[in-house]
């Protein structure tokens, strides 16, 4: 029969063992897996695909495809599919529960994702060595900023993120297998032109 010192001894061992012990690597597997499961749960009702919403005469009938709800359902944005930043939500953890069972998801508020809206904006072609962004001026513009075009490269204004480059560098960036911005208009109906006006004067907005 063990002392008591002996007992105490490995009941102490005992303990800092169990303290020492990081959470194993099947716990760890479980959480994830009940995380993951949780969000890859369908929340469109298949009730959905039934006509409703009409009241009255003039009234229009809202359905929806559950397989399509669901894909814009886990889309962030309609023109982006994952999230861009570490603190931001995922839709699809958000419009989840009993608040969106029977809801269409296609009516709900969805914003284009700016982030990909900016790299949908054509370079701005400068023949000088440096360019000054306002956004447009006034109080839908932000601060001016003077931007370096000496490097053979795409600058952006750290303000509104419009593209320019210099000139000299169009047969140099005409040449590379890729851009993150078209190096010519495409004819999107996100492009902004330059010359465009909104207001006038000290309101004026390009």
């Amino acid at each position: 029969m063990l002392s008591t010192a002996n007992r105490r001894a490995a009941l102490l061992l005992a303990r800092r063992a169990r303290a020492s012990v990081p959470i194993s690597s099947t716990r760890a597997l479980s959480i994830s897996s009940r995380v993951s499961s949780k969000a890859s749960v369908p929340n469109v009702s298949k009730t959905n695909e039934l006509p409703q919403g009409k009241q009255q005469e003039d009234d229009v009938l809202v359905y929806e495809d559950v397989e399509n709800a669901q894909k814009l359902r886990t889309m962030q944005e309609p023109n982006r599919a994952t999230t861009w930043s570490r603190s931001q939500k995922a839709r699809e953890l958000a419009m989840s529960g009993p608040r969106f069972e029977q809801t269409i998801v296609e009516l709900q508020p969805a914003p284009a994702a700016a982030i990909e809206l900016i790299h949908q904006q054509p370079v701005r072609w400068i023949h000088e060595r440096a360019v000054e962004c306002d956004g447009g001026g006034g109080p839908l513009g932000h601060p001016r900023v003077f931007i370096n075009l000496d490097k053979p490269e795409i600058c952006t204004c750290t303000y509104c993120g419009l593209p320019f480059a210099n000139e000299h560098h169009r047969t140099y960036l005409e040449s590379l297998p890729s851009t993150p911005y078209p190096l010519t208009p495409q004819g999107n109906a996100a492009e902004v032109n330059l010359n465009q006006r909104v207001t006038e004067g000290a309101f004026e907005q390009r």
